[in-house]
């Protein structure tokens, strides 16, 4: 028996096990406190609501491991969204194709990772902060899209658009499965690939990665391209679950993003941290906000529970570090 809780705790890891118990806890609060909290209507709103949000958290992450950050995520993921918006515009708006909306994907894609690109370039390249290098991309993207759209919204898309941020597949939402799917690439990449390898290497010591053989610069400058495609992705579900796209859409969402980050367990200095237990800090973020919802808590109330989550977050690390810290210097 104790040998099945080991191995279980080594394929989850700590940080998942402890989130998951206090996941367990928030449910049974919820479910106690409100009736309505368990019911299929509300597990299948959070189901649609969690995923954009997870798909800008893992667009954070990388960045985050390699002891950077981006901060033009939710600009990045819009600009992609106005992209596919105006390519099906360009076809006809509401009577444009299938072809078009490929077509459209494709190039919002290419807009996301032409700017993680950039970033990533302008991170490698000239020793520039990722915090002024990616602050720079957001200020930049977020005026191009004011200009290009005169501060209005871009609307009017095919209705088949509509099925992928709101229809189900055997009951499962399409964009749950759309940031499953990323969410296990993204932990595959990371665990089982060369350049996974060097992401953490490279958050943990830069200089040391670079005299050791590691291709610093390439990893970097793949970790914001990387980075600019899930903020593509992320702008995609944006425009087909709202129906319409607009550059300041998911504003509040950037430092959420953070937040998710470092309940998951990811070091603010990079080198440390996994996927999964960062999709279930995401999971607990989407709860608190549900539950406190259904209690007829004020929207603000949930920013700052979120507030006060990092804040316990950050001091229990502390507290947890230092008692290690002494416990090794008995031993």
């Amino acid at each position: 028996m104790l040998s099945i809780v080991k191995n279980i705790t080594h394929q989850f890891g700590k940080e998942s096990i402890a989130l998951i118990g206090f996941l367990a806890f928030l449910f049974v609060t919820f479910s106690y406190l409100s009736p309505r909290f368990l019911t299929s209507a509300n597990l299948s709103s959070m189901a649609f609501q969690l995923p954009v949000l997870g798909l800008l958290t893992l667009a954070m992450l990388a960045p985050i491991l390699s002891g950077g950050l981006n901060l033009a995520i939710i600009f990045t993921a819009n600009l992609s969204g106005l992209t596919l918006a105006w390519t099906l515009l360009q076809a006809g708006g509401t009577e444009a194709g299938v072809g078009a909306f490929i077509l459209g994907i494709f190039a919002a894609l290419a807009v996301g990772m032409a700017a993680g690109l950039i970033m990533g370039l302008a991170v490698a390249y000239t020793d520039a902060h990722p915090i002024l290098v990616s602050l720079a991309m957001m200020i930049f993207l977020r005026g191009l899209g004011e200009f290009l759209t005169r501060g209005g919204d871009i609307s009017g898309f095919p209705e088949f658009v509509g099925t992928i941020g709101h229809g189900s597949i055997f009951y499962i939402p399409i964009p749950m499965i759309i940031f499953t799917l990323v969410a296990l690439a993204w932990h595959i990449m990371l665990v089982s690939s060369k350049h996974g390898f060097s992401v953490y290497m490279v958050g943990s010591n830069l200089n040391a990665s670079e005299y050791s053989g590691i291709p610093t610069k390439r990893t970097l400058t793949l970790i914001y391209t990387f980075s600019g495609l899930l903020c593509g992705i992320a702008g995609i579900l944006m425009a087909a679950r709202f129906n319409s796209v607009r550059v300041g859409h998911g504003e509040a969402l950037l430092l959420v993003t953070v937040l998710a980050c470092f309940l998951g367990g990811i070091d603010p200095f990079g080198g440390f941290g996994r996927v999964m237990p960062v999709a279930i800090a995401l999971i607990i973020l989407q709860v608190l906000s549900s539950g406190l919802n259904l209690l007829g808590a004020n929207q603000h109330l949930s920013t700052a529970v979120w507030g006060l989550f990092l804040i316990l977050v950050m001091v229990t690390r502390h507290i947890v570090g230092k008692a290690k810290f002494l416990l090794r210097r008995r031993e």
